[in-house]
């Protein structure tokens, strides 16, 4: 059991048998009334968020997830296959419990890690940086060279982010998944 006051994100906690995770919290201490806590929670199974108020103390199920590595293979059209590194065992999570947010930066033989919980990967986690290869982006021009000016560019897998200028197609970058950010050219 774990309190209000233990609350961090990415924390997993079950309620009424269904697991969550929270993605915000924020302590509130109005000047009437009682303390509580404000939350963001994500379904680790569907991706669904919902907002939460607790009340300050309150007792939650903390929930322990083990990592292990996952590899992506594959997809049917369905279902997005992942091999089990421990087990060598097909893994299939669908397009709902990835998100969109982490679909657009999905590509075969990614190393990933799958959250287990009661033996059983549940959910799929990519990792937070990820290097791909630029597909398509206007060239940079001559005398362009504005401090911060950026562009579109559409990654192997489809994602777009805002690069700088010098940045070419067939360029590896480094990107951040989760703020849609380019962090650095690997290769180019």
């Amino acid at each position: 059991m774990a309190s209000t006051a233990d609350f961090r994100n990415g924390m997993v906690m079950d309620i009424d048998g269904v697991l969550w995770t929270i993605t915000y919290f924020q302590h509130v201490k109005p000047g009437k009334g009682g303390a509580f806590v404000r939350t963001k929670l994500k379904n680790v199974l569907t991706g669904a968020v919902v907002d939460r108020t607790f009340r300050a103390g309150e007792k939650i199920n903390d929930v322990r997830l083990e990592r292990r590595p996952v590899t992506y293979s594959y997809t049917d059209g369905q279902l997005y296959h992942f091999m089990d590194q421990q087990t060598f065992e097909m893994i299939p999570i669908s397009d709902e419990m990835l998100g969109d947010d982490q679909l657009k930066y999905l590509k075969e033989n990614m190393e990933c890690e799958g959250l287990v919980h009661d033996g059983n990967v549940i959910s799929v986690e990519l990792p937070q940086f990820v290097e791909l290869t630029v597909s398509q982006t206007d060239p940079g021009h001559k005398g362009d060279t504005a401090q911060g000016a950026t562009k579109p560019a559409t990654l192997e897998t489809g994602a777009v982010v805002q690069v700088p200028l010098f940045v070419n197609e067939g360029d590896v970058l480094k990107v951040d998944r989760r703020e849609d950010k380019y962090l650095t050219r690997v290769t180019g």
